[in-house]
């Protein structure tokens, strides 16, 4: 057996021991969403430190547990606290959570993140659809290696990685709030250091409207296991050579902390119309 897929089989029977519960929806919180759990009728905790051999979070801000529990009647599991390839894990374990999210029943993966905001339209605080992004720059595609047949196929199609029916239950719920919803294609590189000017300005050319370190790794993990996928944005800042001053990481919590209840409010409400 592929060792990456005894390794998931091992978590998913230790979730397994813990829990029977079988969520529809897995959401990973980012910088942001950590409070969001206090939304959830919350049935179980696991700490991704209980899980042997489980990657855990070494990044301020990422509590590093799931979360089990209902939402406006959906059964939902949470992601507190993601793990990033820049903390030095292999890729195989960085998109290991959203296959593990998969076998425990879920249906749909609604991701969540932090971003730069690379179109210079794009303000701190906005929130944009993920409609597509840009994995060129990334060294490592997830799903390279012998293929684990037991999750998907071994030339998945990538066309639609971000599923349409689910974009536009997020567009109908931000229309119902009377809330600016922003959208655009998402470029996941790997940090930890934030991108330079030059950076930007290519991968602006390239039709880019955000940046970040993480989320399309998964994104392409879970198509691959046959999850449906969508995600938000909140871009935290205005990308390097659009702002005066310096990025920092601070900056990115303190915008996403400020966006939290709209960020929240387009969260619950998209879920709660994805019975």
């Amino acid at each position: 057996m592929d060792k990456r897929y005894e390794k998931l089989l091992e978590s998913r029977d230790y979730v397994r021991s813990r829990t029977d519960f079988r969520p529809k929806v897995a959401l990973v919180l980012g910088s942001g969403l950590g409070g969001f759990a206090s939304e959830l009728e919350v049935a179980c905790e696991v700490p991704y430190s209980d899980i042997p051999g489980f990657p855990v979070s070494t990044v301020p801000g990422h509590a590093g547990k799931f979360i089990f529990g209902t939402l406006e009647g959906v059964p939902v599991v949470c992601m507190q606290g993601r793990v990033h390839f820049y903390e030095g894990y292999d890729i195989s374990d960085v998109v290991l959570p959203a296959r593990l999210m998969r076998l425990l029943g879920a249906e749909i993966l609604f991701l969540t993140n932090a971003s730069g905001g690379v179109n210079k339209g794009f303000d701190a605080g906005d929130l944009m659809l993920i409609v597509d992004h840009n994995l060129m720059f990334f060294p490592r595609n997830p799903l390279i290696g012998a293929n684990i047949d037991e999750l998907g196929t071994r030339f998945p199609d990538m066309s639609h990685v971000y599923d349409p029916e689910l974009c536009d239950i997020i567009r109908e719920t931000a229309r119902g709030y009377g809330m600016d919803l922003r959208e655009g294609v998402y470029c996941q590189l790997t940090g930890p250091s934030f991108e330079t000017p030059a950076e930007i300005r290519a991968l602006g050319a390239l039709g880019v409207d955000a940046v970040g370190m993480s989320t399309a790794v998964e994104a392409v993990a879970a198509n691959h296991c046959g999850l449906r996928v969508c995600g938000v944005s909140c871009v935290a800042n205005k990308a390097a050579g659009l702002s005066p001053t310096p990025l920092t990481h601070e900056e990115v919590q303190e915008a996403a902390n400020k966006a939290a209840v709209k960020f929240t409010a387009l969260v619950k409400g998209s879920i709660a119309r994805m019975k």
